[in-house]
């Protein structure tokens, strides 16, 4: 599926994760708006990680179980080099919900504020404030828009991820029939971008009798989901395949399937974790669905803001830096870090894997 923008780190699996650290080595870039500004200052690569540095995670909604493995991931790799980490947030997926966190975390003065974004414009504001303030600022998972952070750690590429779901599908449903597709929230900004690339895929003559025919958004709330998932067969007896790419849809929507007269007539395939759907592939819901290893993003977020905080990197292209057990990575365009290729999960493979 994608290829990592970085160099040869081991990994055994990929999916997502992003972050941030402050205390940087360039006053200069402080007092400027652009998340790009660090990139005024000269980078070195030789700087040591420093030692206390404070990080937060600020994920979608608190109690999303993805997210909490990569917050978690991320915490445990701070204590590795001699930092902190905690996670904060909301109970809701909307769009300002961040907000009120990210104001209250400066005044804490955190070195690094790692941000999976509801929406990539509602938080730019105090996330601007963040970085007059010298505190560093990773977009993960879901993106910000480019100038309000410092680094994206992206947990693939967005078109291979969009487009491979396409993909996975056609096959499965031997390129005929509707399909819809069950999101998250209308503003993710991860989502909205994988959407783009599946609806361009479809525009290819091998799609051509296949029919997109509904964009449903379950606001990754489980029942919410579960409701849009029956919604969508109700309005759509003969509908063929549903894509989730999200790990709250794809559960929800397998979780009604397999218990409708729908199991085994309408192809699920979407982002999902080996735990939450190996029940589900045994017992012949769903047949395949990919994700990365969510604590791997974690990982990376964590050692990829440390080294930001620490002056090693400063956003701009070309960069490098280690991210502990994981190698060495380089920095993309737009500050952009992948982790690496997505892993397809079927009754073959499942047992592997354990988060």
């Amino acid at each position: 599926m994608m290829l990592r923008t970085a160099a040869t780190a081991a990994a055994a699996v990929s999916l997502a994760l992003a972050l941030a650290a402050c205390s940087g080595t360039t006053k200069d870039s402080v007092g400027k708006d652009s998340a790009k500004s660090g990139a005024t200052a000269k980078a070195d690569p030789d700087a040591p990680l420093k030692k206390g540095l404070k990080l937060a995670f600020l994920p979608k909604q608190i109690n999303n179980p993805y997210e909490k493995i990569v917050d978690d991931a991320g915490i445990a790799a701070a204590l590795e080099y001699g930092g902190t980490g905690k996670e904060v947030g909301p109970s809701d997926a909307g769009a300002s919900s961040q907000v009120s966190y990210i104001n209250t975390l400066i005044q804490q003065r955190q070195d690094a504020i790692l941000v999976a974004a509801n929406d990539p414009n509602a938080v730019c504001g105090p996330l601007k404030q963040a970085m007059k303030k010298g505190i560093k600022v990773v977009a993960y998972d879901s993106d910000t828009a480019k100038d309000c952070r410092q680094l994206f750690i992206n947990q693939a590429s967005s078109e291979r991820i969009g487009r491979s779901l396409v993909q996975h599908l056609g096959e499965q449903i031997g390129y005929r029939g509707k399909v819809a597709i069950l999101s998250a929230t209308q503003n993710a900004t991860n989502q909205n971008t994988w959407i783009g690339f599946m609806q361009d895929e479809l525009k290819l003559p091998k799609y051509k009798d296949m029919k997109l025919v509904k964009v449903a958004y379950g606001d990754d709330a489980d029942q919410k989901s579960f409701q849009q998932t029956q919604g969508l067969m109700q309005a759509y007896p003969d509908l063929k395949g549903i894509i989730s790419p999200t790990t709250v849809g794809i559960a929800a929507a397998a979780r009604y399937l397999s218990d409708s007269s729908y199991k085994g007539r309408v192809v699920l395939n979407g982002l999902g974790t080996p735990n939450q759907m190996r029940k589900y592939v045994k017992d012949g819901t769903v047949e395949q669905f990919s994700l990365w290893n969510p604590q791997e993003l974690g990982h990376l977020g964590s050692y990829a803001a440390a080294a930001l905080a620490s002056g090693q990197i400063t956003g701009a292209q070309g960069e490098k830096f280690k991210a502990g057990r994981l190698g060495e990575y380089t920095v993309g365009k737009d500050g952009e870090v992948i982790l690496g290729e997505p892993t397809v999960f079927d009754r073959k493979n499942i047992d592997k894997f354990d988060f």
